[in-house]
Order: C-alpha cells, then sequence, then structure tokens
C-alpha cells in the first residue's frame, strides 16, 4: 500500500509545489510534515528549473489549521518548536520568491507559514486567527511576522481574543495580499505564478535577500547598504539582459544569472 504523506513536492511548469496533505485533520501540521516542508525547501532551492514556490492545502477546508495538538506534537515539544521557528526564519528569508495559495481554514501555525510567504492569494471563504489562547497557549513565533504585517493593537486584539478572522478582514489587516471568489483561486494564483516566473531569478533573489537584510536597519545605513545591491544586481547577465530588450521592444530570455 502507498504511504500517504503528510507533505508532498512536486515541480509543474517551473513551480515547486509544497502542499500540506492531511485534508482530513485540515492539514495540521505534525513532526513528519515539518521535516518535510525542510526538505521541500531544500529541492526547491537546488533546482535550477524552480524560478517560485508555491504553498497551499489539500482539499477546500484549510490551508494549515495549525499545529497538530493531538498527533506527537508534544512527543519533544522543545526540539519540534525549534525546527518550526527554523521553517519560519527559512521561509522568510528564502531565496526564491513564495505564494500562499489560502483555499480555506488558516490557524495558528498556518498563519505563520503563510505570514513568511512573500504573496498571499486567498478565498473569500478562507478564515483566519490565532487560536492558541483558547487552549491556554499564545502565537509566540508567528508574533514576530504578526508584529510586522499588522498594526499592533489589531494584532493584539486578534492574539488575546483568538477570534476568527474573514478573508476581507484579514486583507483590511494586511494579513494577505489580494482576496478572490473561491471559483477564481486558482486562475489568480495561476496568473501570479506566470508573471513570476518570467522574471529574473538572480535579480529577484538578490532583491529578497537586501530587501530581508535592510529591515531593521536605520534609514541612512539601509540606503546606503541598497546602493551597493543595486550595483550587484546591475551587474548580472540578466540586467543586461532585460535592458537590451527594453531597448529592442521584445521579451527577455532570462538565465537566472
Amino acid at each position: 500500500m502507498t504511504e500517504i504523506l503528510p507533505l508532498i513536492y512536486g515541480v509543474e511548469d517551473q513551480v515547486g509545489w509544497i502542499t500540506f496533505n492531511r485534508e482530513a485533520q485540515r492539514n495540521a501540521i505534525n513532526p513528519e510534515a515539518l521535516e518535510l516542508f525542510h526538505k521541500a525547501l531544500d529541492a526547491a532551492e537546488a533546482d535550477p528549473s524552480v524560478r517560485v514556490v508555491g504553498l497551499t492545502g489539500a482539499g477546500d477546508r484549510a490551508f494549515c489549521a495549525g499545529a497538530d495538538l493531538g498527533g506527537g506534537m508534544d512527543a519533544d515539544s522543545q526540539a519540534v518548536f525549534k525546527r518550526y521557528a527554523a521553517l519560519l526564519k527559512r521561509l522568510a528569508g528564502y531565496s526564491k520568491p513564495t505564494v500562499a495559495r489560502v483555499n480555506g481554514y488558516c490557524l495558528a501555525g498556518g498563519m505563520g507559514i503563510m505570514l513568511a510567504c512573500d504573496i498571499v492569494i486567498a478565498s473569500e471563504e478562507a478564515r483566519f486567527g490565532t487560536p492558541e489562547v483558547n487552549v491556554g497557549l499564545f502565537p509566540m513565533m508567528i508574533g514576530a511576522l504578526i508584529y510586522r504585517n499588522v498594526l499592533r493593537k489589531k494584532a493584539m486584539e486578534m492574539v488575546l481574543t483568538g477570534s476568527r478572522l474573514k478573508a476581507s478582514e484579514a486583507l483590511g489587516m494586511g494579513l494577505v495580499t489580494r482576496v478572490v471568489a473561491r471559483s477564481e483561486l486558482d486562475t489568480a494564483v495561476a496568473g501570479l505564478l506566470g508573471e513570476l516566473v518570467a522574471k529574473s531569478p538572480i535579480g529577484m533573489k538578490i532583491g529578497k535577500q537586501a530587501f530581508y537584510a535592510m529591515a531593521d536597519m536605520p534609514f541612512e545605513k539601509a540606503v546606503d547598504y541598497l546602493s551597493d545591491q543595486l550595483a550587484e544586481v546591475a551587474a548580472t547577465e540578466d540586467a543586461r539582459e532585460g535592458i537590451l530588450a527594453f531597448i529592442e521592444k521584445r521579451p527577455p530570455n532570462f538565465k537566472g544569472r
């Protein structure tokens, strides 16, 4: 009998797809899924044909409902927390663009993974929240991402009440990039992924790393640092190709160099 993995990875049209694969458990994260997620990021990073990484959940009910509280997350809690924290850090600073396709419930640890992505497109039927407070916990690691995406008082209301948010509310708070009808979700995500695949891989890599690195720098230091990074990206083959293509009024042929 074929083993059913809690997370699966595959490549399609230059997109590395990471899919939470526990539909019956609303795609909750267990320790095995965490390890498979790290391996999927390794595979996508090492594969030059992968230009963008997409994240989603199996089925229509959930993107990811957070930790599986009854599925082994307490076997060695500290080690699991560290692996999840390492995943958030890696995903937030990942070298390739990341897009979350949120198709249902996105709660607790699932919110952290979603917020660590560069762009989030959500179905209007998706629901968001940090319910940890309802079971005597608190959204600790993901708080670092919430703090960087949401106004402080709105963030505190969300984490202290543990209430569920509609997709429109999440959009208004800055948690997601775009909300579309469920029937339009796949089309919207495919269109965005197509746009990103057509961009320069090396330009996006240097740009993403630069923006991540300068986030907490003082203004003057950030400007000087970004000036140096612009010189680096301008020296790439892709930049020269992009400028030449613009002058010649043709689509660029980016090669990631």
